[in-house]
Order: C-alpha cells, then structure tokens, then sequence
C-alpha cells in the first residue's frame, strides 16, 4: 500500500514538472492602432468620393462595398452599391452643385477592421453658395486591405421644403 502511494506522489510530481517545463503558448502581439492615420485614410476616401461625384462621373465608385446599404433622407435605404450609384446618378443630373465631405470623429473597432466615422457634408452651387449641409455616419469594412463603406446615412441640416 506504502509502495502505491510512493508511487501515486512521483507519478504525480513528474506529470506537474512537466506541465512546469512545457513551453508556453506565446500570446498574439496586440494590434497597434493609428486612430489619426486612420482617420487621416477615411478623409481621403471622402475626398476621393466627392471628387468622383462632383466630376459627374459615377462609374468608378470605389466608396462603397458591393453589399452596401445607404440610407438617404425620406426613401427607402437603398441596398447593394449598384442601386447606391444609379440613385447618385440621378442625383448629379445636370447639377453644377459641389459637395464636400469633413471626416470630424473615428471610432475604430480593437482590431482595425471596423470604423464608424461621423462627418459633415456640404453641399454649394456654381457661385459658391450653401445649399445644403448636415452631417453623417458611415461604418467602414477593411476588405482586401482597403476601407468601403458597408452602411452610410445622412441628416440634412436644412428644413424640410
């Protein structure tokens, strides 16, 4: 009995010094996230989508993921980037209006792959006049290493005509 027990401790005490000297499993390094470079990413697809909108031609939209959904002010959302650019389209027409895009806020998700972005949009006419403005949230997807918009709505500040 004496002869179990001795050998039930020394069982016992390799099986825990070999736990003790496995090698332990080394922890993902953490994703170092550059908010200001982020942000300074998403200003840019902003410029690049007003420069695509303002130039009147829509087919190269690179803003929007294929499976986007936009919500625009008393419509329907519009689903998929093809509905999202044919209703831009109507929308340039033969408008001479330009609009801009002020990325204010980034909140960036703890492994980069997510932004939600909350700007300012304004909208002038051919002698530089306001005619629209307000503010916006878009929620960005890195895809192939690029961010594209998956969901965007707007809020007009003008009252309603």
């Amino acid at each position: 009995m004496e002869n179990k027990t001795l050998k039930g401790v020394v069982l016992g005490g390799m099986i825990a010094i070999l736990f003790a000297c496995s090698p332990k499993k080394e922890e993902p390094a953490a994703v170092v996230i550059d908010k200001e470079q982020i942000k300074k990413e998403i200003q840019a697809k902003e410029d690049e989508f007003a420069a695509t909108y303002n130039s009147g031609e829509l087919k190269n939209i690179g803003y929007y993921a294929d499976d986007a959904t936009s919500f625009f002010q008393n419509r329907a959302p519009l689903v998929g980037k093809d509905a999202i650019v044919n209703f831009l389209k109507s929308d340039v027409g033969q408008s001479t209006n330009k609009i801009s895009f002020t990325t204010k806020e980034v909140f960036v998700s703890s492994d980069g792959n997510q932004v939600v972005e909350i700007g300012y949009f304004k909208v002038t006419d051919s002698v530089s006049q306001v005619v629209n403005s307000g503010n916006y949230m878009s929620l960005f997807e890195k895809r192939n290493g690029k961010y594209v918009s998956v969901r965007d709505m707007s809020a007009s500040d003008q009252g309603v005509q």
